[in-house]
C-alpha cells in the first residue's frame, strides 16, 4: 500500500502515522525513516523493493516529499517512482508525508499515487473539539476550552504541548480550572496580534490602541502588523465576493487554499463592512505601508493613526 499524507499541521500527520501504525501492527525494527530533502528517491524505492528479514511487512515513511508540491528540492528519479508507485510491492506500507497546504495536480506523479494509492488532505474543523478530545477523562467546561484557544492560539503542536504540561500538573484531581490554564500556559504573542486584528475589525479602538502599545512592547513590528492586517482585510473581502457568488464556506475554502475555520470567522467579520469600505481600507494599508518605506511618516504614528483613523 502507498500512502500521502499531507496538511499545515505536522500534529495530524504524526496522529494519521499512528493509526497506520496500529492498523498494520508492525514491528518497530520494520519501520524505516527517510527525508526527500537529503535522499535520493532511487534509495527508497530500492529499499520499498526489498522484503523484511524480520516480518511479513514493513513500513517507509518519507518525509518533507516536496516532489508532489510546488516546492523544489534535489532533483529526483521520478520515473523510477512512477513505475513503482504502478507496481508496488505488497508487503511494504510506503507512506510519503510533507507539511503543506496543497499538492501540484498538474504533476503527473500526483495523478499516478491518487489512482494508485491513499491520498490524505489531513485538516481539523473544529479546534474545541480537537482540545476536547486530547484532554480525555479530563474534566473542562466550554469556556476554560475558549480561554486556552484565545491564550495559545490555534497551532494544533502548540495547543498539544499545552495540554500535555496541563495533563501532567493535574494529573491527581483531573479537574482543570480557569485559574490552571492562566497560570500553566504560555501566551502566545500571536494571539495578541489575532485578538489587535479581531479589536480593529470591530472597530473597538480603545482595545485596539491598548493591545497595539503592549505589542509594540513586547517587540512586534508595525510592518509585519501591516501585512496580517492587509492579509485578513482581504480575505475578508474574497470570502465576500465568492459567497456573493453562491459558493459555500466548505467551497471558498478550497478554493482559496485555506482552512475552513477561517473562512467561518471572515465570513462572520466581513458582513460588518461593505464591499468599498474594504477596499478603502486595503487601500490605506497599501498607502501606509508605502509611505513607512520612504521615510514620510514614522511606523509606530502611522500605525497609531490608521487605528484611530478606522
Amino acid at each position: 500500500m502507498i500512502y500521502l499524507l499531507y496538511s499545515t499541521e505536522k500534529l495530524l500527520i504524526d496522529q494519521e502515522l499512528s493509526k497506520i501504525f496500529n492498523t498494520y501492527n508492525v514491528n518497530i525494527e520494520n519501520i524505516i525513516k527517510y527525508n526527500l530533502e537529503n535522499t535520493p528517491i532511487n534509495t527508497v524505492i530500492e529499499d520499498a523493493q526489498t522484503y523484511s528479514m524480520f516480518d511479513d511487512k514493513k513500513i517507509i515513511i518519507v518525509e518533507n516529499s516536496y516532489i508532489f508540491s510546488g516546492k523544489k528540492g534535489i532533483e529526483q528519479n521520478i520515473d523510477m517512482l512512477e513505475s513503482y508507485i504502478k507496481n508496488y510491492n505488497p508487503d511494504t506500507i510506503l507512506i510519503f508525508t510533507i507539511v503543506t497546504e496543497k499538492l501540484d495536480e498538474r504533476k503527473k506523479i500526483v495523478k499516478e499515487i491518487s489512482k494508485c494509492g491513499q491520498v490524505k488532505n489531513l485538516i481539523n474543523n473544529d479546534i474545541k473539539s480537537f482540545v476536547k478530545n486530547n484532554f480525555n477523562d479530563y474534566k473542562i467546561n466550554n469556556s476554560d476550552i475558549d480561554l486556552l484557544i484565545e491564550r495559545v492560539g490555534n497551532n494544533l503542536s502548540i495547543l498539544n504541548n499545552e495540554i500535555t504540561k496541563i495533563k501532567i500538573y493535574k494529573n491527581n484531581d483531573k479537574q482543570i480550572t480557569t485559574n490552571d490554564i492562566i497560570s500553566l500556559t504560555t501566551k502566545s504573542i500571536d494571539t495578541d496580534i489575532f485578538k489587535f486584528i479581531d479589536n480593529i475589525i470591530d472597530k473597538n479602538k480603545s482595545d485596539a490602541l491598548e493591545t497595539y502599545n503592549e505589542l509594540i512592547k513586547l517587540g512586534e513590528e508595525p510592518i509585519k502588523i501591516i501585512v496580517m492586517l492587509a492579509n485578513q482585510f482581504r480575505l475578508m473581502f474574497q470570502v465576500k465576493g465568492l459567497t456573493k457568488k453562491g459558493y459555500s464556506e466548505k467551497d471558498i475554502a478550497k478554493i482559496l487554499n485555506i482552512h475552513p475555520y477561517r473562512v467561518k470567522l471572515s465570513l462572520g467579520k466581513s458582513k460588518c463592512f461593505s464591499d468599498d469600505r474594504l477596499l478603502n481600507i486595503l487601500k490605506q494599508l497599501a498607502e501606509l505601508d508605502s509611505n513607512i518605506k520612504k521615510g514620510n511618516i514614522d511606523k509606530y504614528l502611522g500605525l497609531e493613526l490608521f487605528i484611530l483613523n478606522i
